[in-house]
């Protein structure tokens, strides 16, 4: 079978494409012929050699696909040949609090990845896509959608209508907490570097927007549009914009720590103490959690927003595109 193997941390200039040995199912185990890949900022973290100790080369990238049901093995009972389905980012992670056995079960980090045309997997690891996601929108939910989903949901008490939601730019997790957020009437806020993009967003609901390079206090500014500060911020820039992110929420609120995009920094603890801030951090969701969430999605028929759909021969360029920072919403990769 055809895949991408990580040859050196290098940056998408790393990957290269090989051919790997197909692989059967085993007991208790399905073949997933890969039909779509999407891409997260985890990805090129992991392909720059910035994603943390422990991975290493060769490896197949990415953790997030759709695909269909190719073959089962011995004993499997959720699913038979033919099935649309997606990985569980955890493979382990099936419910309950998350343990080391299960934050080392992540695909794309070092075990297997799903940038190929085939994969194995336990069916425990494997769910049905949500009826009537193509496959490139189902291959956005793994990761992405199942972080924001995570944090305003199933973190603490579930996001309420009338409270407020800071989102961080236009990334794929940014996206579907707006989604998310307004599907149960919640106010969005959000920052980002483009008018163009502070537009877009505007257009999908979020009430005001704010653009953090020409207004760097961007905290006090949506403090003040939010009503005295956000109850809710999906923090996606990681320590160097955790600190206005605490200055913009309300005393009380609450900010889920979900990415590392501005890099390293020390934290000080005080501003968390005058506000009483609820601090948690957000590393994706299990097997549970992915089930309500799709029976949302199936409910409320949500879209996952696709920025470009690139082919399977093109993943170099696919990664590229997503480290320019263009893009709105999520990028994917079209494998069959």
């Amino acid at each position: 079978m055809r895949a991408y193997h990580l040859k050196e941390f290098s940056g998408p200039d790393g990957l290269a494409a090989v051919d790997l040995p197909d692989a059967a199912p085993g007991p208790g185990e399905v073949l997933v012929q890969i039909v779509a890949v999407s891409l997260n900022f985890r990805d090129l973290a992991m392909v720059r050699g910035a994603y943390g100790v422990g991975v290493k080369v060769p490896l197949v990238p990415c953790s997030d696909a759709a695909g269909t049901v190719a073959a089962i093995g011995p004993g499997v009972t959720k699913f038979k040949v033919g099935d649309r389905v997606t990985p569980t980012f955890f493979q382990n992670w099936l419910y309950g609090d998350v343990r080391k056995r299960d934050a080392t079960s992540a695909l794309g980090g070092g075990g297997k990845g799903v940038l190929a045309e085939r994969i194995v997997l336990n069916e425990s690891g494997v769910l049905p896509i949500p009826e009537p996601l193509s496959f490139e929108e189902a291959a956005c939910l793994p990761c992405a959608a199942l972080t924001a989903w995570h944090a305003l949901f199933e973190q603490g008490p579930p996001l309420r209508g009338g409270e407020t939601v800071l989102i961080q730019g236009s990334g794929g997790v940014s996206i579907f907490a707006l989604q998310f957020a307004k599907l149960v009437g919640a106010r969005v806020f959000a920052t980002s570097s483009s008018d163009e993009k502070r537009k877009r967003l505007e257009s999908l609901g979020v009430e005001a927007s704010v653009n953090y390079k020409t207004t760097p206090e961007w905290d006090k500014a949506i403090a003040e549009l939010s009503g005295g500060g956000g109850d809710h911020v999906v923090e996606v820039g990681g320590a160097g914009t955790l600190a206005r992110s605490i200055n913009a929420i309300r005393i009380g609120g609450r900010i889920y720590v979900i990415g590392v995009l501005s890099g390293p920094a020390e934290i000080n603890p005080q501003p968390i103490l005058r506000k009483s801030a609820n601090i948690h951090g957000i590393f994706v969701g299990s097997r549970e959690m992915f089930e309500h969430m799709n029976a949302e999605i199936v409910r409320t028929k949500l879209k996952p927003i696709i920025d470009r759909v690139f082919k399977f021969d093109e993943a170099k360029a696919a990664f590229q595109h997503l480290a320019a920072g263009a893009h709105f919403g999520k990028v994917c990769i079209r494998v069959g």
